[in-house]
């Protein structure tokens, strides 16, 4: 017998409809029913691409006495944290209150009204790890519950309280005196990050490394900005050193999660859809800072793999595979050195020395592919050129993933995310505006197509999540809006299209009106209008993905421009500005904030190109805009009159194609020569 999560859309979800637990969605059923039975909420929170969650639920939730003990004592909830994270956000700070640290699989004991008393992360089925078992863990709450409950209200009531403040301190609007960036601000945020930095292999910290694009992404345009040669230097390295390491798939393109040692050799196999967006994305931006044809590689590998492995036929991109094939992580992607010379023959030393293979192995007797030496001193030492090289190589990978692809895969969780596939169309946007790959925009292009007829309903509003078989479902949240506005804002760069545009507005407008925390500043992540939850969360801290408002205020900055309205600037600059201080002392927890300090201290150029009817004739002043490294630049291109401010009443010179180029509103005398327009880009107003 199936329980109630057979309806779901979630494959997580679906992964659990089969358990013997009595599992019900998070929805107001299940608080009603722990209220009319007087019984706790067991809430379990995970997601599919997670290896932990896969093994309690083996142990316990799949476990038949275990699940007549939680139906019995319990009403059991379960949620995935992808398509709730309101609801995941507030049980993980209540965790993390509690214990001190938070993680998945999330367990959290509720009273009926949704207030957390206990809580922790994994439990295992017998006492180890200093843990107790998880019924024995389930019998102390019972006991609790049906003996002590004066002891838990006390517990929920402050743990209530505390979160509640937690949410109201976050402000986001600054007060009468205003600070004012300055080059020696960026410079404080940059001398933390020194700190942090491993100049041998790159990244901030140590074990666990999390890939830290939107550090990078920050770094990279305060490098051209400042002229800052360390920023450059601490970027490069870090994605040099990812690049070639086992966190990136050498065979298929793409990367995974995290890597568990300091060297990004061995990851934690999990690929997310959202790190390949935000990671092909700074690669691109890397490749147009310095030119360096590694990182185009890797951008190009990496969305063709989004592309072969990750789309669905309609254009939605999927979640994530998982870490685990077969019940064991990471079986799908290593190797042994005999598999290895079966399949190549003659190629075999020449790839193992590529990739690092060996007898031994380097991780629990197998190898996982990874680059030790530049492909030069490789090259050296077979005594053949660097282009005969790369053309055995990729011969060998080539043959290899065909053997891979015929091994069973891991899981996939093809559920389609709103946030996360405007992370990703605004990497296909740009990789096929500056890689000149119209496959990439017709990618695009089919992706917001997509998002526009399934996720956006006929008020404008949009929902979260989509599954095929399904219909979309759940409000959507401000990283959604967000990050979808911000995607279709780099279409219309792409393509001018301005039909992408007008929607990026419509839901920058979207967010004002039913997320701005109009006393404190900023956003909050659910609409005005969402169900009642424990409190309304307010995120402003960078994590896996950026937070919704930093994005927002990246998007807002971005809409002042094109439209020069104050409303857009004046939001996005006070929020920024608001925790200047927070950015300087944490830098590596708000590089999406730093990113959109610098675009609000760089002056940034906003350029019209003015067309009669063709665009084509556009294309040579376009070519222009696009070769040149301006990463905070906007651009449009259409007719006067256009649904684009930035063009309104601009005429053509010569009656042809028209460039104009302004900065803070101030506007240089039009041109419509290739010279002329590059002169200009290179001058500051």
């Amino acid at each position: 017998m199936s329980n109630q999560l057979v309806n779901e859309n979630s494959p997580y979800l679906l992964q659990h409809a089969d358990n013997p637990v009595d599992w019900l969605p998070w929805s107001e059923q299940g608080l009603e029913q722990a209220k009319k039975a007087d019984l706790p909420i067991l809430l379990s929170i995970g997601y599919a691409a997670c290896h932990w969650c896969h093994v309690m639920a083996h142990e316990s939730f799949e476990d038949e006495e275990t699940a007549v003990f939680m139906n019995q004592h319990f009403i059991n909830i379960k949620v995935d944290r992808e398509e709730r994270p309101d609801v995941d956000s507030i049980y993980m700070d209540a965790v993390v209150a509690m214990t001190g640290q938070g993680g998945w699989p999330m367990t959290v004991f509720l009273t009926s009204d949704g207030r957390p008393f206990y809580g922790g992360t994994y439990f295992p089925p017998t006492p180890r790890f200093g843990m107790p078992s998880f019924v024995q863990l389930m019998q102390g709450i019972v006991d609790a519950w049906q003996n002590r409950r004066d002891e838990i209200e006390e517990s929920a009531t402050k743990i209530a309280t505390h979160l509640g403040q937690q949410s109201a301190v976050i402000k986001l609007n600054v007060s009468e005196e205003v600070p004012q960036l300055t080059q020696s601000y960026f410079a404080e945020a940059n001398s933390e990050l020194l700190k942090a930095f491993d100049h041998a292999k790159g990244g901030f910290g140590q074990a666990p490394k999390f890939p830290p694009s939107m550090t990078l992404t920050y770094l990279l345009q305060h490098h051209h900005l400042y002229g800052d040669s360390m920023a450059l230097h601490m970027a490069e390295t870090t994605l040099k050193k990812m690049a070639y390491g086992g966190m990136y798939d050498q065979l298929g393109g793409g990367f995974a999660r995290y890597s568990t040692d300091n060297d990004w050799l061995v990851p934690h196999f999990e690929k997310m859809l959202y790190d390949n967006a935000l990671l092909s994305r700074v690669y691109l931006l890397a490749y147009r800072a310095t030119g360096n044809a590694l990182y185009r590689r890797i951008v190009e590998e990496t969305l063709d793999f989004v592309i072969r492995e990750m789309r669905h036929e309609l254009g939605g991109f999927y979640s994530s595979y998982d870490a685990d094939s077969e019940g064991v992580e990471g079986k799908f992607y290593v190797w042994q050195a005999d598999e290895i010379r079966t399949h190549l023959g003659e190629d075999a030393d020449l790839f193992m020395r590529y990739y690092d293979v060996s007898e031994r192995g380097n991780w629990e007797g197998n190898t996982i592919l990874n680059m030790r030496f530049e492909p030069s001193d490789i090259a050296k030492e077979f005594d053949i050129s660097v282009s005969e090289l790369q053309e055995r190589i990729e011969r060998a990978k080539a043959t290899l993933y065909e053997v891979r692809s015929k091994r069973i895969w891991p899981g996939l969780d093809d559920k389609v995310l709103t946030a996360w596939n405007g992370l990703m169309l605004a990497s296909y946007a740009e990789a096929g505006r500056f890689l000149n790959r119209q496959d990439y925009l017709d990618v695009a292009t089919q992706n917001a197509n997509f998002l526009y007829e399934m996720m956006r309903q006929e008020n404008g509003r949009l929902l979260r999540t989509w599954k095929e078989g399904n219909q979309a479902k759940y409000n959507g949240y401000l990283e959604d809006y967000a990050y979808l506005a911000d995607g279709l804002l780099a279409l219309y760069q792409a393509t001018f299209d301005e039909q992408w545009f007008v929607w990026a507005r419509e839901l920058a407008d979207m967010m004002l009106m039913h997320f701005e925390d109009v006393q404190n500043g900023g956003f909050f992540d659910t609409s005005h209008d969402h169900e009642a939850l424990l409190n309304r969360p307010k995120a402003i801290q960078d994590n896996a993905t950026p937070s919704g408002n930093s994005v927002a205020a990246g998007v807002l900055l971005k809409l002042g421009l094109y439209t020069g309205e104050g409303r857009y600037w004046d939001t996005a600059e006070s929020m920024v500005l608001a925790i200047e201080k927070l950015m300087r002392q944490y830098p590596n927890a708000f590089g999406q904030w730093l990113a959109s300090a610098v675009l609000l201290d760089s002056s940034p150029k906003e350029v019209a190109i003015v067309v009669e009817e063709k665009q084509s004739d556009a294309d040579a002043l376009l070519e222009i805009v696009n070769n040149a490294f301006h990463p905070n630049l906007v651009v449009a291109v259409g007719q006067n009159g256009d649904n684009v401010p930035l063009l309104d009443k601009r005429p053509l010179m010569n009656n042809q194609a028209t460039a104009y180029v302004c900065q803070k509103f101030v506007c240089q005398q039009p041109v419509n020569t290739r010279n002329a327009l590059k002169e200009q880009l290179e001058q500051s107003l």
